[in-house]
């Protein structure tokens, strides 16, 4: 009932939720009408201001039927309580809480249930409209009223005024009430003690006095020493304003009141819904009173809960401290909860608990060893409820002075009961227990509880351990549920974030989602339409937690970069530098430089008090990831939540960008970091990864496989470019595009590009980003995928090239095809040659110099020896594990992608094989360019024209693979062309024509060592070696006097 009455009021109290004809502008006149006139009923007079219900009038009862039937729910239970509680006075039960502590919690709690339903009912706004509007519609459509609206009308009109109302019920029930009342005394204010009580007493500790650490733990009271502080001060509160006489005839009950009302400032009705009321003196004294017991309670459960870990045997003897120690530690979390929102802004520091995390901690630690060692427990109490308690009340029987027959027989089965006593009949004594409680308790009970008080105590003891038995997860119910948290989402964040803000309480924080769990009590399981909200604040909670363990974690990494950076070969440059005029004895810089730190100082310490950045966050660190780590999983309304996958998700998240960002990618100035200096960084952002595993159970090999692998592909599951998509970019459109303009050259000696001088410097220096070393870097980033990757992206480029290079050769076809039969007539081939456009060549170089950089690359991937496992055919799986080909297969598959449907294949094969005639007669021209010198230092020429080889070389022995011809026969015939093309300049006589003679003689040397189909003898029978010698000869010389 007070769920529902709860969740309409809250349905009223949203603009949202709120029944739609109470808001509709149509029906507002009537709606306001209804409501003054309630409850009298007036349709006859009224016909303008209600026409509008009878349109209405079918929806509005099929609407606010929910609802109506509902506060008529209401109406009948208030009948019941009051008949119930007319019997309890007819009866003279006895109430005691120490006593027969069943029958009178269960009477002060319906006395509690009954005043909050009625005082939620007179908050609801809107009760006068619903039950109005729904019972003028009832009549439109019946002709008469519903049977409960007349009785109904008049309660709500009763109880304007609650406890005004219920004041004058309760004047007949007083005696009995303030009697349950006044046995609180011997409770209450025992339970109500300062923090410097419990200290002295050295309450909830085990190890205070160790002689007596293995006895029991024994009370008269038992089951009033764990109970809740927040439902006795509610009786007390509530039990007082009905039943007021008695403050002014009774000492105790106006102690009891007093003591209740300094305690706090409002009580709770239900859930977030709140009994407000101030005492100036409350803020002066009982702030302070209840922070100072949350002090304690930490130390308390925390030497409780290690205890316990230690030696869990212990659990069986002081179960009630267990269970002692949660009630009081959740008496003083919800007290603190109700308390920091609904209070005036004074002494807020009394209010504000930024350790709160750690006392729910150590509750949730209790809590599982509770559940771990729950048979542990329950074999205890089995035997002491056999061995000790059945004895104990054997005697107490034996003794009585009255016993007459019928409660002779059911004691003695009490006795017999517990005698035979297993595991699975612990339930037995507690049902016999609730009944003898109610029977012995009537004022003309043949055997009565008032006169035989130590029987009551003894079976209040027993009905405990009998809980002890079956009953344990509904005591943690009863002790330490805190779902109360569930309605105050904002209080609860609140204290999460500053649980988080301080370093030593970020170990607690796994408190917060641990909470989530109890939020499944909260709710009425006949009340199924209601809407919990913990999944979302646990998921919130886990998110958070490990969203500031990558933050630290992404510092941490931070730091061990620039550690790693300080140790890159470039910074020692300096150090040589100063050791080399140190040993030469020259003065460099001004007097008094400081010397600059060298890499390792960071580690020296002077003393140990010395904390740096990265002692901090390591310390944080460790801090957090005891909180992700303290629990495998969680369960929330059947859906499980894993901790560790959170700090994994976002691991691989911040991986990802890290790895991105750390290239350093300027897409305006097109600079990007060296392969090495990323690869140094990555290494070192791994390495710290790996030491998380360290802190938490996490599989971080799982993260690199899914964020490298990722970074292998040209987008990552984002859509995001990754590094492979942005060096791919960068070297095609930047590196290789200035290799092209002229302004870098391929070194063949040096394995890298270099930069040539020109008028304007680039940005940035080839050798830098191409030499074996960063090629090698290269490949272990992008992984055989990533330069397969690049392979492609090369090829793609090639083939585009190669299109272009047809389109010259379908231009030229017939001049071709005739030079190709016409290669020993030179007068012939000298006029055909000028009908040439000659662009072939710098294509072909193009090409020859992107095969370069990919056998470049290739190389480096077969130095770092990644081999994939893919399903590929040998030439492919070669080509992938960077191992050298013949036949290079990227190249045939991107070259086969070019295959016109409008040509046939005979005539693509004819256009293959003048494109090596196209190129062979074209080779002569390369001799006038002043560029064409070669350069025995750098073993090739400034222009990349050496590159030719290799491209020459590649590209015929793709094309021919496509069209299935002989690879060997067209070379042969390449051979034979360019040999004559290039023997005819040495006949030449002008100079600027032939310059370069002897370096272009020497690309036929070249084509035939990077071809495997080619030999030198056959070189020979083509072109006389002598003239290859001289050439070798003539460039030497031109070296040696250049460099002269």
């Amino acid at each position: 009932m007070l769920t529902r009455i709860y969740n309409i009021k809250k349905a009223c109290g949203d603009p949202k939720a709120k029944p739609s004809y109470l808001i509709d502008k149509n029906l507002e006149s009537a709606v306001k009408f209804i409501v003054r006139k309630f409850p009298a009923i007036e349709t006859r007079n009224n016909n303008q201001q209600l026409a509008q219900l009878q349109k209405e009038k079918s929806e509005i009862l099929k609407n606010l039927a929910l609802y109506y039937f509902t506060f008529v729910d209401v109406m009948e239970f208030k009948d019941h309580v009051c008949e119930l509680l007319n019997t309890v006075d007819a009866c003279q039960v006895f109430f005691d809480i120490t006593v027969n502590f069943d029958l009178t919690k269960n009477y002060l709690d319906l006395v509690v249930t009954y005043t909050n339903l009625m005082m939620l009912l007179s908050r609801i706004e809107e009760r006068k409209a619903i039950i109005g509007l729904y019972n003028y519609a009832h009549e439109m459509t019946h002709g008469s009223s519903d049977r409960e609206y007349p009785r109904l009308g008049q309660m709500i009109v009763d109880y304007e005024n609650p406890l005004k109302k219920m004041m004058e019920e309760f004047v007949p029930h007083g005696k009995v009430k303030i009697y349950a009342l006044v046995s609180l005394q011997m409770v209450y204010p025992r339970r109500n003690l300062s923090a410097d009580q419990w200290r002295n007493a050295q309450l909830l500790s085990l190890i205070s006095a160790p002689s007596t650490m293995l006895n029991p733990a024994q009370s008269d009271t038992m089951p009033c020493e764990y109970l809740s502080l927040d439902t006795m001060e509610k009786w007390i509160v509530f039990g007082f304003i009905l039943c007021h006489a008695a403050l002014s005839s009774d000492p105790a009950a106006l102690s009891l009141w007093k003591l209740a009302l300094q305690s706090s400032s409002c009580l709770c009705l239900f859930r977030d819904e709140l009994y407000l009321y101030f005492f100036k003196s409350f803020f002066s004294s009982r702030g302070s009173m209840h922070r100072e017991r949350r002090k304690f309670l930490r130390s308390a459960l925390k030497e409780l809960a290690t205890v316990l870990a230690d030696q869990p045997g212990l659990l069986g003897p002081k179960a009630l401290f267990v269970f002692m120690a949660l009630s009081f530690a959740r008496d003083e979390i919800i007290w603190l909860l109700r308390h920091a929102d609904n209070i005036q802004k004074k002494s807020t520091d009394d209010f504000i608990d930024k350790h709160i995390a750690e006392l729910i901690f150590y509750m949730e630690e209790l809590r599982a060893h509770v559940r771990k060692y729950g048979p542990v427990m329950q074999r205890y109490y089995v035997q002491y409820l056999s061995g000790f308690d059945a004895v104990v009340l054997n005697e107490l029987v034996q003794n009585l002075s009255v016993c007459p027959e019928d409660e002779s027989i059911i004691m003695s089965s009490f006795v017999n009961t517990m005698t035979s006593l297993s595991v699975k009949q612990g339930s037995e004594p507690l049902l016999f227990k609730h009944s003898y409680n109610a029977y012995t308790s009537v004022s003309k009970a043949s055997l009565g509880l008032a006169d035989h008080r130590e029987l009551g105590k003894m079976m209040n003891t027993i009905i405990f351990h009998t809980k002890m038995v079956d009953s344990l997860v509904e005591m943690l119910v009863e002790t330490s549920d805190v779902s109360m948290f569930c309605f105050y989402s904002r209080a609860f964040e609140k204290m999460f974030q500053q649980c988080l803000e301080l370093p030593s309480q970020s170990r607690y924080s796994i408190s917060f989602p641990l909470l989530c769990t109890h939020f499944m009590s909260c709710t009425h399981e006949l009340c199924p339409e209601e809407v919990n909200r913990s999944l979302s604040l646990c998921n919130m909670f886990l998110d958070e937690m490990a969203k500031q363990a990558r933050n630290l974690i992404t510092d941490i990494c931070t730091e061990q970069c620039t550690l790693s950076d300080q140790l890159l070969p470039k910074h020692c440059a300096k150090t040589i530098s100063q050791a080399v005029n140190k040993k030469s004895k020259k003065q460099t810089g001004k007097k008094g430089e400081p010397e600059r730190e060298k890499p390792g100082v960071e580690s020296m310490r002077k003393n140990r008090l010395l904390v740096t950045n990265l002692d901090k966050l390591h310390t944080a660190l460790s801090e957090l990831c005891f909180s992700i780590n303290y629990v495998p999983n969680m369960m929330v309304w059947e859906h499980t939540f894993t901790p560790r996958e959170y700090l994994t998700s976002h691991l691989e998240i911040r991986f990802t960008k890290s790895i991105v960002g750390m290239t350093m990618y300027n897409q305006a100035t097109q600079e990007i970091a060296k392969p090495s200096e990323l690869l140094t960084s990555v290494r070192a952002y791994m390495t710290v990864l790996q030491s998380i595993e360290n802190y938490v159970q996490i599989d971080i090999t799982r993260v690199f496989n899914n964020v490298l692998l990722q970074q292998t592909q040209h987008l990552d599951s984002h859509g995001e470019p990754t590094i492979t998509s942005l060096y791919t970019n960068w070297y095609l459109e930047t590196l290789l595009r200035q290799v092209s303009n002229g302004h870098i050259a391929y070194f063949p000696a040096m394995k890298a590009f270099v930069n040539l001088p020109t008028e304007n410097e680039l940005t940035f220096n080839a050798e830098e980003y191409s030499d074996i070393s960063e090629m090698r870097s290269l490949s272990e980033l992008l992984g055989p995928y990533g330069m397969k990757f690049l392979s492609e992206s090369l090829m793609w480029h090639i083939s585009s090239q190669v299109a272009e290079l047809k389109k010259l050769v379908v231009d030229n076809v017939e001049v071709l095809t005739q030079m190709r039969t016409s290669f020993d007539k030179p007068d012939h081939m000298a006029a055909l040659f000028k009908r040439l456009t000659c662009a072939v060549l710098k294509r072909m170089t193009i090409i020859g110099v992107i095969l370069s950089f990919r056998s470049l690359a290739q190389e480096a991937l077969r130095d770092v020896s990644c081999y994939p496992d893919v399903a590929m055919n040998v030439y492919e799986l070669s080509s992938a594990a960077g191992l050298p080909c013949e036949i290079d297969p990227a190249l045939v598959v991107a070259l086969s992608s070019q295959k016109s449907e409008n040509i046939s294949p005979e005539e693509e094969y004819k256009i293959a094989c003048l494109l090596m005639v196209f190129v062979a007669v074209s080779m002569p021209t390369l001799a006038s360019n002043v560029m064409s010198q070669y350069s025995p230092a750098i073993e090739g020429h400034c222009n990349n024209i050496h590159c030719l080889a290799k491209a020459i070389n590649q590209i015929a022995a793709a094309l021919f693979t496509i069209h299935k011809g002989s690879i060997e026969d067209r070379l042969k015939e390449f051979l034979a062309l360019a040999s004559s093309s290039l023997l005819k300049i040495g006949q030449e006589t002008d100079k600027s024509t032939t310059r370069n003679r002897e370096s272009v003689y020497l690309l036929l040397d070249m084509i035939v060592q990077e071809s495997p189909f080619l030999t030198m003898d056959l070189l020979e029978s083509c072109f006389p070696y002598v003239l290859l010698r001289n050439a070798y000869h003539a460039v030497y010389k031109q070296s040696v006097s250049s460099s002269a």
